[in-house]
């Protein structure tokens, strides 16, 4: 009759949880930086959304443009240039001219925003605004911890805002650009 475990039996049942934690742990690590970047995400919406709020009472307090007005509201959030870095869609491919920045500033956060407004407005666009919120550090991509969303006139709305759920939640995947994740997390979607 056995009365307990001998050693190699405890030794395969270590082993066992050794390989499921190794499994498991790096699932959940990323989850939880997901979820602390999406938060930020958050954050910097409602952020955002005073600071446009501001840029409107100036806008009709002065004659200056909304560029120009954007530039010193968005000057109270700098703390100095950052050196330009490579930023990727989540399928690993370049952004397009329209989502590449060169111009970066490191916030008082230590977090990276960029923007850039148009010659033209496109579709009533007045410019396009990205936010790393981890700064410089990696991973560096659209929907992982960059987001952004379009300058519009009277407001800033995150990319995809008017897309199907669906669309944005294919977008927000691995085989998609990751742009749609500024607006599919905002709203509950979840990350993959």
């Amino acid at each position: 009759m056995k009365r307990g475990f001998t050693l190699v039996e405890v030794s395969i049942l270590l082993v066992i949880f050794l390989i499921v934690a190794l499994l498991v742990a790096p699932m959940s690590l990323d989850d939880t930086v997901q979820a602390k970047n999406t938060s930020r995400w958050r954050n910097v919406q409602t952020d955002f959304a005073n600071i446009f709020y501001s840029i409107n009472t100036q806008k009709n307090e002065e004659t200056a443009g909304l560029k120009e007005i954007f530039d010193i509201v968005i000057s109270n959030e700098i703390k100095n240039n950052a050196k330009p870095y490579k930023i990727t869609f989540l399928n690993g491919t370049y952004p397009n001219a329209t989502y590449r920045f060169t111009d970066f500033k490191l916030t008082q956060a230590g977090s990276v925003l960029a923007y850039k407004f148009y010659d033209k407005p496109q579709n009533d666009i007045q410019g396009v605004f990205m936010y790393d919120v981890n700064g410089a550090t990696a991973p560096n991509k659209w929907g992982k911890d960059v987001f952004g969303f379009n300058i519009y006139s009277d407001r800033f709305e995150p990319f995809c805002k008017n897309d199907s759920i669906n669309a944005q939640r294919q977008d927000c995947s691995k085989n998609g650009s990751g742009l749609c994740c500024s607006n599919y997390y905002l709203i509950g979607g979840s990350f993959d």
